[in-house]
């Protein structure tokens, strides 16, 4: 990038103003989107995606999901209400499990961040910095003063594409350096862990509970907490890990980032775990590898359904729920063996965001029940697992 001038972002008086550098996207057709560099001012590449969310970018940006990816963000304004970090380090808070407690992950997992407008004086009582200082503190590259509305239509007539943001002074980077092969085992814990909830009111002790392993592909922290909320002991479990040695009386499957026909040892997993008949219920990636474990098919969507505000059919009901999505991949309907059903419809682009066995207590959705920040309209698809867990555990 040649050299140009650097901008003096506003400030209140008293306050020093900071240099922006001027900063581009570059898509892979070849169309280039001017702004100014905020956050880590190196340039980035990676896959250019859309969410259409609100609010929540603190659990967007370190939601697994979005692992690899440059993320836009069709809401004209980011950072008015800061990040919720602590206020001198920008380090997250965590609960006394080591949960975060305000994001879906330890750290921000995208690979660069794209709005039309990024404020530098965010006003929340729980702000401890501004977006632009933490993606810095995270290593993490923005670009603002875009047309985001242009850049989405883009998106939208040719489908996700490569792209890489090119800062004013920082190294060269190529589109295909963003590629990521596997980033399901850059996201999964490595470890095995166990979560235990408070014990209830009147008892001194956790004993008794349900065993719910966790296989983590990427698993957003509001899953733990949901189900730790549910009173169940929680096994996470890495992606390639081998069932055969956890005792469990539930499967859940989390979400995560990729192609779900990379995770060929998870799918391997529930194939087997099928054969045990104990409740399995998937959520995103999951849905997907359920689907892949069970005979069906996948395929990659033209440019996601990423948002807190796609609609939802239940095809037993005919009810339509607002869900909270963020995923680039479908199952294929006709691929689906006789003994599976679709379960949930997409109201807009009528694809698959559901399966279940006609047969065994195995299913899964596309959307996220668990939704942070929301919306929570179908959370109550978690209770009705931990119903089914409990019906077979009897």
């Amino acid at each position: 990038m040649k050299k140009q001038l650097t901008k003096t972002s506003q400030a209140k008086p008293g306050k020093q103003a900071r240099q922006v550098k001027q900063a581009k996207l570059v898509l892979e057709d070849g169309s280039e989107f001017a702004g100014w560099s905020f956050g880590k001012g190196r340039s980035q590449a990676g896959e250019v995606v859309f969410t259409t969310g609100m609010t929540g970018y603190p659990q967007s940006l370190t939601d697994p999901s979005f692992r690899g990816q440059i993320l836009v963000s069709t809401w004209p304004l980011a950072g008015n209400y800061g990040v919720p970090v602590k206020p001198k380090t920008a380090e997250p808070f965590f609960d006394e499990q080591g949960i975060p407690v305000h994001f879906e992950s330890e750290k921000v997992q995208v690979s660069a961040f794209v709005v039309s407008e990024a404020c530098d004086e965010p006003s929340h009582f729980a702000s401890g910095a501004t977006l632009s200082a933490w993606l810095e503190k995270n290593n993490v590259p923005g670009i603002y003063g875009i047309d985001t509305r242009a850049l989405t239509e883009r998106l939208r007539e040719h489908g996700v594409m490569r792209g890489k943001i090119l800062v004013e002074g920082s190294r060269e980077v190529t589109i295909d350096s963003g590629v990521i092969q596997n980033p399901v085992s850059e996201v999964s814990h490595s470890e095995v862990k166990t979560y235990l909830p408070p014990p209830l009111p009147g008892k001194k002790n956790n004993s008794g509970l349900l065993k719910i392993a966790l296989i983590d592909c990427g698993a957003k922290a509001n899953i733990t907490r949901c189900l730790l909320a549910r009173n169940v002991e929680v096994i996470r479990l890495p992606w390639n890990h081998d069932l055969k040695d956890i005792e469990y009386d539930g499967l859940f499957l989390s979400n995560g980032p990729g192609d779900p026909k990379d995770c060929g040892k998870t799918i391997a997993m529930v194939r087997r775990a099928f054969s045990l008949g104990k409740p399995i219920f998937g959520i995103c990636l999951g849905n997907q590898i359920m689907a892949l474990a069970a005979g069906a098919d996948t395929y990659k969507l033209p440019y996601g359904h990423r948002g807190q505000n796609q609609p939802c059919v239940d095809t037993e009901t005919g009810r339509c729920y607002i869900t909270s999505q963020n995923h680039g991949y479908a199952v294929r309907n006709e691929t689906l063996p006789k003994s599976w059903e679709p379960w949930f419809i997409n109201a807009n682009d009528g694809t698959i965001e559901g399966i279940r066995s006609k047969k065994s207590p195995f299913s899964a959705v596309q959307f996220h029940p668990e939704g942070c920040p929301g919306p929570r309209d179908t959370e109550f698809l978690i209770d009705r697992f931990i119903e089914q867990v409990k019906e077979m555990k009897k």
